[in-house]
């Protein structure tokens, strides 16, 4: 086979394959052509990522914040190029000539939804840079996905994302997965966005979503759509996430023997090299035991498999190529939600206050659970305190202090966010109508 000729694939690993297509379609002018919703932190990175992706090109950026999209055109020289800029997503779908992949990647859950399935119901493939979204209503979206005939998707970049393909990897080699793993820097359950308004500017991010990540509430998302992906589970509330000085230390910090039998989703907490991802598998063959002792992989029957970085954007090409070209998902969810996040509260709620952020916000952290211990306690999605506009969910009952927020200390306001929650809902309780998601 020639260095190019995508006519045949074998013996070709399947990301030369990918490229080489995305090269032909380059050259034939027919390139996958990308919406954007959110030029934010991550998002002007993905727009960066795309204009210079071989057989890619940007359809639309959008952004509530003009200087936003004027930082990703200047990043990625697309100002004269046609790429519609708007404000609003749903307006961007309509003024372009067509688009295949749609890029979800801004902070919000409800309109962040809605844009997905306006994206879906125009025939487009969805990637999810918003494991926010990808956790409230990943059932939702792929009965979306499944009525519209296209791909939805969450991002290759993210560390679901990324760990999904170390897991495919070592199944593929034959070992038994007990462990997908995160490895967390530094962890404050309390923090709130004006603390780290200052950190947050150093690193261009926005206050609210630098609290989600410090206070560990990204991090339980993210490995909640793990498990609802994969099967794997927590094996206890907010996951045990111990103390290492190197990633190596997850083999002795965790008591491996008895993990649930479905394997667990985890973190180990400030590990060098930070900002990797890992996982953990079980080989009792005694031949290959052999070859890898000589491997230097140790001697088992538990294995370690780490990777020292994941790269967001640089990523997300990967899963756009995938959703375009193969009609692949990265990760989506295989069924009825296994996890949740649950909001617990930073401090001492009282009755009567309001919560304007949920995720990232000043009133409660998020941990992650299972759903039919959430369901038996009756605790509140943490991802349900989005507001809108002028209505916000009030506490109607005090809370104390690292207590879970239960649906009956809230009031919920009929928003968008709550209807779409109680549609989910529905669709959850008719375990036929979930038969789309166990399609191969």
């Amino acid at each position: 086979m020639l260095i190019g000729d995508t006519s045949n694939g074998v013996n070709q690993p399947p990301s030369i394959v990918m490229l080489a297509e995305l090269k032909l379609r380059q050259t034939q002018g027919d390139p996958i052509r990308v919406g954007l919703a959110g030029a934010g932190a991550m998002g002007c990175g993905i727009a960066l990522q795309v204009a210079q992706t071989p057989g890619m090109e940007l359809a639309f950026i959008v952004d509530r914040k003009e200087e936003a999209i004027q930082a990703a055109l200047n990043a990625t020289g697309c100002e004269n190029k046609g790429v519609v800029t708007h404000s609003d997503p749903l307006q961007a779908m309509d003024l372009v000539d067509g688009f295949d992949v749609f890029v979800e990647s801004t902070n919000s859950i409800a309109p962040a939804y809605r844009f997905c399935e306006a994206a879906m119901q125009r025939g487009a493939h969805v990637v999810l840079m918003n494991a926010e979204v990808d956790l409230a209503f990943g059932p939702l979206l792929q009965k979306l996905a499944h009525e519209n005939g296209v791909v939805c998707t969450s991002d290759a970049g993210d560390q679901h994302g990324v760990l999904m393909t170390m897991i495919e990897e070592i199944q593929l080699w034959g070992f038994r997965l007990v462990q997908a793993g995160n490895i967390k820097g530094f962890l404050n359950r309390y923090a709130t966005a004006e603390d780290l308004a200052h950190e947050a500017a150093i690193r261009h991010l926005d206050p609210v979503q630098c609290c989600a990540y410090t206070d560990g509430s990204k991090l339980n998302i993210e490995m909640a759509v793990m498990a609802n992906g994969t099967g794997l589970v927590p094996s206890v509330r907010g996951m045990e996430g111990p103390r290492a000085d190197t990633v190596q230390e997850a083999l002795s910090k965790f008591d491996l023997e008895n993990l649930p039998s479905e394997g667990s989703v985890d973190y180990i907490l400030g590990a060098e090299p930070g900002g990797g991802v890992y996982v953990i598998g079980h080989c009792d063959n005694p031949l290959q035991q052999q070859y890898l002792e000589y491997y230097k992989m140790g001697d088992g029957p538990f294995y370690l498999f780490y990777r020292p970085y994941h790269l967001c954007h640089l990523e997300t090409t990967r899963a756009i190529a995938l959703a375009a070209l193969r009609g692949q998902a990265i990760l989506r969810p295989l069924g009825r939600p296994i996890a949740d996040v649950y909001a617990f509260a930073k401090r001492d709620l009282n009755k009567g206050d309001t919560v304007v952020h949920g995720i990232g916000g000043d009133e409660v952290y998020g941990l992650i659970d299972h759903v039919k211990v959430g369901e038996a306690e009756r605790l509140l999605p943490i991802w349900l305190f989005e507001g809108e506009s002028d209505k916000t969910p009030t506490l109607i009952n005090e809370v104390a202090k690292d207590a879970p927020v239960t649906l009956a200390d809230i009031s919920i306001p009929d928003t968008d966010i709550h209807r779409l929650w109680k549609e989910q809902c529905v669709l959850l309780e008719d375990p036929a109508s979930l038969a789309f998601l166990d399609r191969g």
